[in-house]
């Protein structure tokens, strides 16, 4: 079994998957004769500048069904509505367009009030391929959705991580504790650092990986985090749980492996926290591309693990700094919209008890 093959087949295996036999043999061919150089610890050297930013949504898109790949031609519809999007906000800005909110327009991304200008996002150019295969989902579950919850389980939380609020229910407006993590710039959007690691969507979708002889270090540059895999030692039994949880690893051959646990509640997946466990695995397929697959597991609330997959590729470029405080007025304006729906609402239920 060639090596690329064989690094596939333990992949699936630990995201609880199966591979799809129909991969393109050209690919597949490439890979088996990729050898990834090696550093002086004798580790396969994944060190460098690396990019997930891709076209590929998280689950899968209604319609698909149990269909993985994308055609041809859904790729080129796909990948040439986002080349005219970019072409486009490249053009003058005609202000005397109104906007539509929740639609997305020329020059405002999502056209409403307070989103950003497109020509500050970078969702990404292409289809994510694996194996050269164009997949219309990250996770490889057989319908590429996260699966049900167990019967008993408690629900997914409705403000899930990296989420705005609905409404002002249970007071989440009022102290900057009660405001998400992303929104308070303590760590970056939608597990941007992970673990799992998923691409955001937006920008800032780079990472740096630093390989030592003890340790590995991933500069993530959304909010500039930096996540410590410790390749020495077991799991922590202090108790406490650190952002990016607790994470051991080990290579096995060409691939790193990763384990998670001791997950904070404030990075919690899905709803999933005290039991999570996320393994991972990073292994360098070619000179440019490096293959990255996630397994969760938490048996209090999925009946079985389930994972996804997807590559990064190199940057052109380095990682800059993302300095997210700095000028931020984002909270300010949350904070202080609050105390004035706080001053109406006392208003209103003064004016209400008045005498009449």
């Amino acid at each position: 079994m060639g090596h690329a093959l064989s690094i596939g087949l333990a992949l699936a295996l630990c995201a609880g998957v199966a591979i799809n036999a129909s991969a393109p043999t050209a690919a597949l061919a490439a890979e088996q004769r990729y050898k990834p150089p090696h550093n002086r610890a004798g580790q396969p050297d994944l060190t460098g500048n690396w990019s997930n930013a891709n076209l590929t949504p998280l689950t899968r898109e209604a319609g698909f069904g149990l269909r993985a790949i994308y055609t041809a031609a859904e790729v080129k519809e796909r990948e040439g509505i986002q080349a005219a999007n970019v072409e486009d906000s490249n053009k003058p800005i005609d202000n005397t367009k109104p906007l539509t909110g929740g639609v997305v327009t020329a020059h405002g991304g999502v056209g409403a009030v307070g989103n950003e200008d497109r020509q500050f996002l970078d969702p990404g150019s292409v289809v994510m391929r694996v194996h050269g295969e164009a997949r219309n989902s990250l996770i490889t579950t057989p319908d590429g959705q996260i699966p049900a919850r167990k019967p008993g389980a408690p629900p997914a939380p409705r403000r899930g991580h990296g989420e705005i609020a609905a409404d002002r229910s249970n007071g989440l407006y009022d102290n900057p504790e009660q405001l998400a993590i992303d929104e308070r710039c303590i760590l970056g959007l939608h597990r941007s650092a992970g673990p799992p690691i998923f691409p955001n969507g937006y920008y800032n979708q780079n990472y740096q990986i630093v390989q030592g002889r003890d340790a590995v270090a991933i500069n993530i540059e959304m909010v500039h985090d930096t996540r410590i895999i410790r390749l020495t030692g077991g799991h922590r039994t202090d108790g406490l749980r650190p952002y990016f949880g607790d994470s051991i690893g080990h290579y096995e051959g060409d691939t790193l492996v990763v384990e998670t646990t001791n997950i904070p509640e404030a990075q919690h997946l899905y709803g999933s926290w005290q039991t999570l466990k996320v393994t991972e695995r990073f292994t360098r397929v070619a000179k440019d591309r490096l293959l990255y697959q996630f397994r969760v597991e938490d048996p209090t609330i999925w009946e079985k693990p389930w994972g996804g997959e997807y590559e990064f590729s190199t940057l052109n470029g380095r990682l800059m700094e993302y300095a997210c405080h700095e000028g931020n007025y984002g909270m300010e304006g949350i904070l202080a919209g609050a105390r004035q729906q706080d001053a109406a609402e006392a208003t209103a239920k003064k004016t209400a008890a008045a005498p009449k």
